[in-house]
């Protein structure tokens, strides 16, 4: 499976929008849905963005920091974040 990148987000936005204009609310609703899943999918970016610049911190491997323990944290998030995602989209198909 190839990765989402800023070309198929795009498409996806392009087919929300388009979706939300039909006859049909259930057709629109799914348009909702796809950009808010790709609203979503932004917000992520950037949050790994910002997790990205932080950057590790310098301290004694042995002990754990409150920041090392929250990137961890940040990263099983996006992760739970993306899988759902990846699941709604398998069941939508």
């Amino acid at each position: 499976m190839s990765r989402l990148d800023e070309e198929k987000l795009a498409l996806l936005r392009r087919w929300g929008e388009g979706l939300t204009v039909d006859d049909r609310e259930e057709v629109r609703a799914a348009g909702r849905a796809i950009l808010m899943l790709s609203d979503e999918i932004e917000r992520l970016h950037i949050d790994l963005w910002h997790a990205r610049d932080v950057g590790p911190p310098e301290t004694d491997d042995s002990e754990e920091t409150p920041e090392a323990a929250s990137e961890r944290s940040l990263g099983s998030t996006l992760r739970s974040r993306i899988a759902a995602l990846s699941l709604t989209r398998s069941t939508n198909r």
